[in-house]
């Protein structure tokens, strides 16, 4: 049979064809494994721990529960003439942006490429002249927000990328409740200043971006450790703004705030 095989150039040419057969079918189970598991270039649970508070915190339990009482109620004014573009981002980081003198040096990147900078895990370091990463072992971004597990009802393991392309940068109030809240009478510096406020910033994996969208408190709060710093920052972009709250919002952050208290959430 052997001898019939190699003097055979049909049988050879057969069994090369079954071979690339074989391959094929080999590779395709792998990349099904990967897309189920999770490749190297995807986003996922991986790297190191996730830190026991926000990479953002918020203010203390006095200092939130004082700017909360100074919240104005109103109803939400129409979305006529919203648009993302009355937002103009990302600006260049300027001082009036709020990250500081630390990140000063950093004027010629945009205010995204800062706050990811600032909410990086590990030795995560930034050039200030071309604005590009340079990740050492271990660095990376961790999902703030947290995703819940619609079956078990439970919350995912926090989602872990070193790809900062794969993340969003997510404005805690929603630029578009923040048209419904009064932006919608504003020039276009201030409403530059509120998407561009690093007070306003904060690195999100994007499932638990789509999960929040638009909403306030009302109808949407992180399911994880950032709940309190986002309630806190929530509250004080509001005021910084003078933006409204309608009184759904205004009874979800009071019971948020106490909440929050009564845990410790606060710093």
């Amino acid at each position: 049979m052997l001898q019939k095989l190699r003097s055979s150039p049909a049988l050879r040419r057969a069994l090369k064809a079954a071979l690339s057969l074989l391959f094929v079918i080999a590779l395709a189970v792998v990349a099904v494994v990967l897309e189920r598991h999770g490749g190297t270039t995807e986003p996922d649970s991986s790297g190191p721990p996730p830190p026991s508070g926000p990479a953002q915190p918020a203010g203390s339990a006095s200092e939130i529960t004082a700017l909360l009482a100074k919240l104005k109620v109103a109803d939400e004014l129409p979305m006529t003439g919203y648009s993302r573009d009355r937002f103009p981002h990302w600006d260049t980081n300027k001082p009036d942006h709020g990250f500081g003198d630390t990140f000063a040096p950093y004027s010629r990147c945009d205010t995204r490429t800062v706050v990811l900078l600032r909410d990086a895990t590990g030795p995560a370091k930034l050039d200030p002249a071309s604005c590009k990463f340079n990740l050492g072992k271990d660095a990376g971004w961790r999902d703030q927000y947290g995703v819940m597990d619609k079956k078990t009802n439970a919350l995912k393991p926090y989602k872990w990328t070193t790809d900062s392309s794969g993340l969003d940068i997510d404005h805690i109030v929603a630029l578009a409740e923040a048209w419904r809240s009064g932006a919608s009478k504003w020039d276009d510096d201030t409403r530059r200043n509120i998407a561009n406020d690093a007070l306003n910033l904060v690195i999100s994996d994007p499932t638990a971006n789509r999960s929040k969208g638009d909403q306030d408190p009302s109808s949407y709060l992180p399911p994880g450790n950032f709940r309190c710093a986002y309630i806190g920052h929530y509250i004080q972009v509001k005021v910084k703004y003078g933006l409204n709250v309608d009184t759904k919002e205004q009874t979800a952050l009071r019971t948020a705030v106490q909440d929050c208290i009564t845990k410790g959430g606060f710093t």
